[in-house]
């Protein structure tokens, strides 16, 4: 079988490694890694308390296992040379007025959308998945839908916003939602039903330009893939992993699917909407919406669902017995959001949470 590259985009907080809050800091850590400036292996993001880093195409778990990790160091080496951490956590657990980044759109985007962008400092991981054509592409979103809230339950990792307990196991999901154009979308059925889509979108008026459409899964502006953006940062290593390489199963089980004709199912878009907010309260403490029959099943038992749908494919890569070593370490531990909730139980002190997940976010 011709196996798909998959690549990761992640993006970090920095703070300062005492107090653990976010530090603006960005541009000067970037001038600080060994490729700094134009063509580098770090980049800004719409804030300048983040960063943001991406691995080149692999082709295997463990190559993607490698570069995530190569990535991380990097970032974190020129953090370090800053005075400033990373820390791979969707929200800040401590207060925060972020700055935006000064590049012309980013400040068109903070005039235009005001409130919502000045309070987005989130961090998400970003899998893009090859693909052959932009009719496979959007064959493969149009399958994957009901998927996609899985993917969220098992990465969240951002219970904590503004100094709050936002009782979300995954409150950046809720943030992501303010922008118009985020989140589960329709059936596409075609590459040019799904470019109609973006047309109608622009024309609208509501959102600046393509870079602005959220949704949870798009085909990308830049490369032969598509994007799944439905995941926070993952606090481990091992977690993004999971996470990247079950996002590569999934693609190619859809495309598999398409070329065998099984059409792709008809769920509404509003039951997706209701699967995401399930998936982003909850976690993987309580019950889940089941992709397949729409009820509430528990956590353990919906994102095994998503490894049972995957296995073939997983069994022809040979990651399937990886895969689920790394998911039963997440099933065991939990995941970021739980180990957040953990820290604080424990010490009562959100700079705490900080400290962890600086010294998690290097870890496997």
């Amino acid at each position: 079988m011709n196996i798909r590259t998959v690549g990761v985009e992640e993006e970090f907080l920095l703070v300062d490694p005492i107090s653990g809050r976010p530090r603006a800091a960005a541009d000067a850590v970037i001038r600080r890694e060994p490729h700094g400036g134009d063509g580098g292996l770090l980049q800004n993001e719409f804030q300048c308390e983040q960063l943001e880093t991406g691995t080149r195409p692999c082709s295997s778990m463990t190559e993607l296992a490698d570069q995530i990790r190569l990535m991380r160091h990097v970032a974190a080496t020129a953090a370090r040379r800053q005075g400033v951490a990373i820390a791979a956590l969707g929200t800040s657990p401590l207060p925060v007025r972020p700055t935006v980044t000064p590049k012309a759109r980013y400040l068109r985007m903070a005039e235009e959308y005001s409130l919502t962008a000045a309070e987005h400092l989130i961090c998400g991981c970003h899998v893009h998945v090859a693909v052959e054509s932009a009719d496979e592409g959007v064959a493969v979103l149009d399958r994957i839908r009901p998927w996609l809230p899985s993917l969220l339950a098992l990465s969240a990792n951002s219970p904590f916003w503004q100094g709050t307990d936002s009782g979300y196991a995954s409150y950046r999901r809720q943030v992501v939602g303010r922008w118009p154009s985020s989140g589960p979308t329709e059936l596409f059925d075609t590459a040019a039903s799904y470019r109609a889509a973006i047309a109608a979108m622009l024309d609208s008026g509501a959102i600046l330009d393509e870079g602005m459409v959220y949704f949870d899964a798009r085909l990308s502006r830049r490369y032969p893939t598509i994007e799944i953006r439905v995941a926070d940062v993952c606090l481990l290593i091992d977690d993004a992993v999971l996470i990247a390489t079950l996002v590569g199963a999934l693609v190619e089980t859809a495309a598999r699917a398409w070329r065998a004709g099984e059409p792709a199912s008809r769920v509404r878009t509003s039951q997706l909407k209701l699967a995401t907010w399930r998936a982003a309260r909850s976690g993987l403490r309580h019950d889940l919406v089941h992709p397949v029959t729409g009820h509430p099943a528990p956590a353990e038992t919906v994102v095994r669902a998503l490894v049972d749908h995957t296995t073939p494919v997983l069994a022809d890569t040979g990651d399937l017995v990886p895969v689920e070593g790394l998911l039963l370490g997440v099933l065991k531990r939990g995941n970021g959001a739980e180990q957040q909730w953990e820290i604080h139980q424990r010490t009562g002190d959100l700079s705490q949470v900080v400290a962890h997940a600086v010294a998690r976010t290097l870890e496997s």
